[in-house]
């Protein structure tokens, strides 16, 4: 099956993606990153008010094949958790991109999203670690 890459996201090399909304971004795992971890079984997230820096652990997802802990893109609070991943982590799997979104953060600096690959950049890494593998 063919790897989707979201054209409005951006990437972490870690696989996580942020869609921006003004000052907001939806945090989430990559069509990639799903695929590695196989069927998820559990999301941890944090509370509602949590602030974190980039790159911080905000996370850990489990799947039947391992756990990873989740990084935060970009500094910001939390101000929104996917509570439907609670009863169904296998949202992750099916629409990483859309129900499978994690957390919604108030972005602290939009300056720090300049260090992060378009979809474009993205897919490339991907594509060089698929041959390496």
């Amino acid at each position: 099956m063919a790897i989707r890459f979201d054209q409005k996201c951006l990437y972490t090399k870690s696989h996580e993606w942020i869609r921006v909304d003004d000052e907001f971004g939806y945090i989430g795992v990559s069509d990639y990153a799903q695929s590695q971890l196989s069927d998820v079984v559990y999301v941890e997230v944090p509370e509602v008010g949590d602030s974190f820096s980039q790159g911080e652990v905000f996370g850990v997802i489990e799947s039947v094949k391992a756990a990873s802990e989740l990084n935060l893109p970009v500094a910001g609070e939390v101000v929104e958790v996917n509570l439907d991943l609670e009863d169904t982590p296998e949202l992750v799997n099916k629409d990483p991109y859309g129900d499978g979104w994690l957390v919604k953060i108030a972005i602290e600096d939009l300056g720090e999203l300049d260090f992060l690959m378009d979809a474009k950049a993205y897919e490339a890494l991907i594509k060089r670690a698929q041959k390496q593998a």
